[in-house]
């Protein structure tokens, strides 16, 4: 900042000032003779520098307490908006107006008690009451007998800087859309929490809050939508949290919540309870309204960790650990969930490597037509043949690959060796029959799906009625007329489609008869309680075989594994099984024997209790 009068310029002026204390007689310096006509000359400049400066300079007396106003030049008075006539005898905290505590005037109280220089950053207040930044500097004048008899204060209005300097810190430490603290600034707000706690022996709980299924709202209404959905849910935590907690955003649909405990009372689940109940408040956006919920995890200090990060991380764990759990629902950090964690990153470590040095194999199930009970398809199933830990199941790995991302290779990887296996037996001269493949969600949402399956069996040569793609119910449900729009690109193909896990999900009649799919494949949790129980997991069965066929679909049902099991699905027209009954998964080769064998289900439904 430029200034017409500088610290330095200061010192002149006391200079001249003691100089007119001496009564204009001439006195001299080393070298120097100064006359009365000098001094006129000296006490005039003076006069005319300090009126003409552009910033505004005060001339107190230095007598306490009130060190009261004797002269302002008329920049203090264009700046402030008070006249000279207004200030002249008065102390100058009127400047301040109610806002006497600023820490920064300790410094200017004691440099007017030790009768020293001194400066300070303070919050001014011109007539109006609009505030400004004054940057003060204080010095002392002095008599030729060396007696403090003035101060002379410059001002210089720093307002400018100051808001550019709010910008910058508040770009630096908040988030740009919802103007919440960002991660910079939380760790520093929780590192105080953790103080304060640690010296009081009390309580820090820091919330992880990540919002379920919000791709789905950027995919239906663009980002300026899911940024408008953000800002909403964003206000609402806002709202449902005390003055001394602490929101910020965390990430791209994730927030933390610091919670200091406050001396009156313990911190209590009612406080997660209502933020996951404003989370899950209805939404009306577009002409819309839905719904959202949310997971969280909870970390409490000092129990669960005495650092930042440990606390952050920990909260992170047991957030994802609500989210497996189930949606809507919050979790506590216990230690096995950090094992478990480990052992999860590990997984992930080896599955990066595992894709690069192809550790997979393909087993492949039977699907028996219960008509002829003959084979008429097969269900590849992924099998991670670990160096170290032998053959591992989809159990142990496919949610951890979904999570990160690395089922798109890993699924890639899968309809082409399943393909590419199926090709091979036909041209051994193996009997035709079709592939079924698993889809996950983050491949069905991949862009251009149905062209991806094309060149795949463009590639291989591999006919598109000999291979089925399975999705799940909740799959499809996501999001019913995207999944509409693909499913029927990936139809026009003249590729089949099933739906798996049928009755575990929510799918109504009239998006159902939407769908263009061929098959319906009854859950394994339905066809196991058959024969047991109270039967309403047999008529379960019943009525999806009857609607299937009413909508012109064949029905599969997996987990067979008894007679009587097989015998029930057989007098109620299902079309098609498969389970240990007739065979569980095989190899390659295993699979390829029982087709050259020609093995087949018995026709007999009650006496013979092996296969054929």
């Amino acid at each position: 900042m430029g200034a017409s009068i500088s610290r330095p310029n200061l010192r002149a002026i006391q200079g001249v000032q003691n100089e007119v204390l001496s009564e204009k007689k001439a006195f001299s310096l080393p070298g120097i003779i100064i006359s009365p006509e000098k001094l006129t000359f000296a006490l005039t400049l003076r006069h005319s520098a300090i009126e003409a400066s552009a910033h505004p300079m005060i001339v107190t007396s230095a007598v306490a307490p009130g060190f009261n106003i004797e002269y302002v030049n008329p920049a203090f008075e264009r700046i402030t908006g008070y006249s000279n006539a207004e200030v002249i005898g008065r102390n100058c905290k009127f400047l301040q107006g109610t806002d006497q505590n600023q820490p920064e005037l300790e410094e200017i109280r004691a440099a007017l008690r030790e009768q020293r220089e001194g400066n300070s950053v303070l919050r001014n207040y011109r007539k109006d009451g609009s505030m400004f930044w004054n940057h003060l500097y204080v010095a002392p004048v002095s008599n030729n007998q060396g007696i403090v008899t003035h101060f002379v204060a410059s001002h210089y209005d720093i307002t400018v800087a100051k808001n550019n300097e709010a910008k910058l810190m508040r770009m630096a430490y908040h988030d740009e859309l919802t103007g919440l603290p960002n991660r910079a600034l939380l760790r520093d707000r929780l590192l105080q929490a953790l103080a304060l706690a640690g010296r009081y022996s009390s309580q820090v709980w820091v919330l992880f809050i990540s919002l379920n299924r919000f791709k789905t709202v950027n995919d239906s209404f663009g980002h300026k939508g899911s940024d408008s959905v953000l800002m909403i849910i964003a206000h609402r935590l806002r709202d449902a949290i005390r003055e001394s907690d602490t929101l910020a955003r965390w990430g791209d649909d994730e927030f933390v919540v610091v919670m200091p405990e406050k001396p009156a009372g313990k911190l209590a689940i009612a406080a997660l309870q209502r933020m996951i109940a404003v989370v899950n408040r209805a939404i009306v956006f577009g002409g819309q309204e839905f719904f959202l919920n949310c997971s969280m995890g909870v970390t409490r200090y000092p129990q669960d960790g005495e650092h930042v990060d440990m606390l952050l991380d920990r909260a992170d764990i047991a957030a994802h650990h609500a989210k497996r759990k189930g949606d809507n629902d919050f979790q506590f950090h216990t230690v096995d969930m950090s094992k478990l964690a480990l052992k999860r990153l590990r997984i992930e470590a080896d599955l990066r490597l595992a894709i690069e040095r192809e550790e997979f194999v393909l087993h492949y199930q039977p699907q028996v037509n219960l008509g002829s009970g003959f084979i008429n398809g097969m269900e590849a199933l992924i099998r991670w043949q670990h160096p170290k830990q032998g053959l591992l199941y989809p159990a142990d790995f496919i949610d951890i690959a979904e999570e990160t991302g690395l089922i798109i290779p890993i699924g890639a990887w899968v309809l082409r060796a399943a393909c590419t296996q199926n090709k091979q037996w036909q041209e051994e001269g193996l009997p035709s029959i079709k592939v079924a493949v698993n889809l996950s969600l983050r491949q069905f949402t991949q862009q251009n799906l149905a062209q991806s399956f094309a060149k795949v069996l463009d590639d291989i040569g591999l006919s598109p009625k000999e291979l089925e793609l399975e999705l799940t119910e909740s799959l499809i449900m996501s999001d019913v007329d995207q999944a509409i729009a693909v499913l029927r690109d990936i139809k026009a193909l003249g590729v089949a489609i099933s739906v798996d896990d049928f009755g575990t999900g929510y799918s109504s009649l009239s998006y159902l008869k939407l769908l263009p799919i061929d098959m319906l494949k009854i859950d394994r949790t339905f066809v196991s309680d058959i024969g047991a129980g109270d039967g309403d997991d047999a008529a379960i069965v019943t009525s999806i075989i009857t609607l299937a066929h009413a909508l012109k679909l064949r029905v599969i049902a997996e987990g067979v594994e008894t007679l009587q099991q097989l015998n029930y699905l057989r007098r109620n027209g299902c079309d098609e099984m498969q389970g240990f009954f007739f065979s569980e998964p095989l190899s390659a080769e295993a699979f390829a024997q029982i087709l050259r064998s020609g093995k087949r289900l018995p026709l007999c439904r009650t006496l013979r209790n092996s296969i054929l």
